[in-house]
């Protein structure tokens, strides 16, 4: 008589091989989604032992995609609208060059997120956080690098934009981008009878390169 646990509804059992390979997959899912749940934990929790020891392999499993920051609640929310456009030059088969428009990436977002019931997790944090992730790992004054991320930072932010522009514009290659960033403070309500806040601050980026490598793994 077999065995009612090889059988699944509908009459057909399971051969042993594919009972082994589902075992196995389940136990590889399994144990990424319990690594990747450890490497999350050692990210947020207070500096031990175990964090420092791995935390070259921590980071890398975190940064920059999966980055943990807790500014919605405490102690200090954001205050500031943050706008992220980019513009890029190209050059034309004869060897001509052009500086197009700038192009409003946060704008997109916001556009997607209106209306929207449900909207997409991607648009309204991938970018932002990605600027932060920048912000927080270069010098206004200069933009040159204060933490070991820097270069990483740089080429998450590219990639970002470059998905949505493409490699060509107006069948002209992509030569290399620009950011500029806009920063408002929030204005505080017309009854709190405070002062108006400054005005919106513009920050250019330079120019970056642009080549085969930035557009891998990019749809």
């Amino acid at each position: 008589m077999a065995d009612s646990t090889d059988t699944p509804a509908g009459g057909r059992a399971w051969s042993r091989p594919a009972q082994l390979v589902i075992g196995l997959a389940g136990a590889a899912l399994l144990t990424g989604t319990g690594l990747f749940l450890g490497a999350v934990f050692l990210h947020v929790a207070p500096a031990n032992a175990m964090s420092r020891q791995y935390r070259a392999e921590v980071d890398g499993v975190v940064y920059p995609e999966f980055e943990q920051n807790w500014k919605l609640f405490a102690p200090n929310p954001l205050q500031q609208n943050v706008s992220l456009d980019a513009r890029v030059r190209t050059v034309a088969d004869g060897g001509a060059t052009r500086t197009h428009d700038w192009t409003g990436l946060t704008a997109q977002d916001i556009a997607a997120v209106r209306d929207n019931p449900a909207p997409s997790h991607v648009d309204q944090n991938l970018l932002r956080r990605a600027w932060d992730f920048y912000d927080g790992s270069h010098n206004p004054q200069d933009e040159t690098l204060t933490t070991g991320r820097g270069k990483l930072a740089e080429e998450y932010l590219k990639r970002i934009a470059l998905q949505r522009i493409g490699r060509t514009v107006d069948g002209e290659r992509v030569l290399e981008i620009e950011f500029r960033v806009t920063s408002a403070t929030v204005p505080p309500p017309s009854w709190s009878g405070e002062a108006a806040p400054p005005a919106p601050k513009v920050r250019e980026l330079p120019w970056w390169p642009v080549d085969d490598e930035d557009y891998r793994g990019l749809g």
